[in-house]
């Protein structure tokens, strides 16, 4: 498995994401229709650690502190694990509070990356990372959801004290690419910040499990999302992914996962089944052509398909 350089730290190519895990608002049963306990979750968190995946992103605001204690219960037992957690403007109203009850329950002394999980008051926020920064208990920082203009304002905050931007966390798949549009992850590789691409399988609609005849649960917010004519729409896309993955043996998954590792990003995937680390591991090794990755843009294009969600605003 090839590692991705995360400023002076190596990280895996795949992070695993935990909004999945654990019950109550703005959790994996409020969004996903789930209700996934610790006993569920242990075996896979175990699984994971064993194939190498062993960073894992989560953040306060999910299950508000049910994601980061059920990880916590399985982090406490591990020195290894890399943990990525986040801190919400708006949601939450104390930084450094806030980052001492997220590690008390994760059960470690620092994060490995702690994010602005949203781009309110971006010059409050970036300077309140700085003493947390400094005193070791944030070793790397990331803003999320951020256009190109506030991510440079971040950095410039940063560098002003001496401290560097590392990481950068937007929505990015096959049907939303606003981040590349901008500039954004030109941006990144020009300086060095490695970018997080979430909902790279858009809530499971770019697996290939779920289509008209099998939608989502239409309660769920990413049932209200993709309908059944939103379904329909993506049938040529996931058939052009499903002939990709069967000539490298691999699932629609796999090849969305490795599409968005071949644009240079680090693709978070929620991990819920023990097949989904199966997956990551499969993903990891899938190398794309270039006339693949065009097929594949062209294919998504012509869908006219692009979910946003309600918190997103336009990158450029």
């Amino acid at each position: 498995m090839k590692h991705v350089q995360l400023k002076n730290d190596q990280i895996p190519p795949i992070a695993l994401g935990t909004w999945s895990w654990g019950s109550g608002a703005n959790s994996g049963e409020d969004i996903f229709g789930n209700n996934l306990t610790k006993e569920d979750l242990k075996p896979i968190y175990d699984a994971a650690m064993n194939a190498g995946f062993n960073l894992w992103d989560t953040a306060a605001v999910y299950g508000m502190g049910a994601s980061e204690t059920i990880l916590g219960s399985f982090t406490k037992d591990s020195n290894n694990a890399v943990i990525s957690t986040k801190f919400t403007p708006g949601a939450q109203e104390e930084m450094e509070e806030s980052l001492s009850e997220s590690l008390n329950r994760l059960g470690v002394d620092h994060a490995d990356i702690y994010w602005i999980h949203n781009p309110n008051d971006v010059e409050k926020w970036t300077a309140e990372l700085i003493p947390l920064m400094k005193s070791g208990k944030v070793r790397h920082a990331g803003v999320s959801n951020h256009n190109l203009e506030e991510i440079k304002l971040a950095a410039s905050i940063l560098e002003e004290e001496g401290l560097e931007l590392s990481a950068v966390q937007n929505h990015y798949s096959l049907l939303y690419r606003s981040s590349e549009d901008a500039g954004i992850i030109d941006w990144c590789n020009q300086n060095n910040v490695v970018f997080f691409s979430y909902m790279v399988l858009e809530q499971g609609a770019l697996t290939g499990k779920y289509t008209p005849q099998n939608p989502f649960n239409p309660e769920t917010r990413r049932g209200k999302a993709f309908t059944v004519d939103v379904l329909e729409k993506l049938n040529p896309l996931l058939e052009k992914m499903k002939s990709m993955g069967e000539e490298q043996g691999v699932e629609p998954t796999q090849i969305a996962v490795a599409w968005a590792m071949a644009k240079g990003t680090v693709p978070i995937i929620g991990v819920t089944k023990s097949r989904h680390v199966d997956g990551a591991v499969s993903a990891a090794n899938v190398e794309l052509t270039d006339q693949q990755i065009k097929d594949l843009e062209e294919t998504a294009k012509a869908t006219g398909v692009e979910i946003k969600g309600e918190w997103e605003k336009e990158m450029k």
